[in-house]
């Protein structure tokens, strides 16, 4: 199903899969079986989404990204794709970042370019990855306040 809302270029979106409105999906992004695609997300070219993947509100996937089978993608999750970027110009090849089987990323972490996170691994709400994960790991970044 793709919501009469959403702008999908691409011809490779798999059986079962939702795509919801204020979604943009660029002419060679390629997603997966039963996928749920919620609103006003941006998909470009280079991205291969797996099946079974659920990218919650909010959230742009760059060129680079491989998303593996059974991953859930939080609310506005942000990844990026250029560690020196600058208007109008390119790295000759963007750095690839991989999400692997049945990882799970929570609201509002930010993944930055070329890393892995593994299978299983566990990614919470807020936190900032700057390196690989390994395959089961939870990361979580504590915050506090002061009253």
């Amino acid at each position: 199903m793709i919501h009469r809302l959403a702008d999908v270029q691409s011809p490779h979106i798999g059986e079962g899969t939702h795509i919801w409105q204020f979604c943009v999906v660029l002419p060679g992004a390629r997603i997966g079986n039963n996928c749920n695609i919620c609103s006003h997300c941006f998909i470009e070219n280079d991205v291969v989404i797996g099946n079974n993947v659920t990218v919650k509100n909010g959230v742009s996937l760059y060129d680079g990204i491989t998303i593996e089978d059974n991953v859930f993608i939080g609310p506005n999750v942000a990844f990026c794709n250029d560690k020196y970027p600058r208007s109008k110009q390119y790295p000759d090849a963007f750095l690839k970042t991989h999400i692997k089987k049945g990882a799970s990323i929570g609201s509002n972490a930010t993944i930055l370019p070329g890393v892995t996170i593994g299978e299983n691994a566990l990614i919470g709400a807020g936190s900032v990855v700057t390196k690989d994960v390994p395959d089961g790991a939870l990361i979580i970044q504590k915050r506090s306040c002061s009253q």
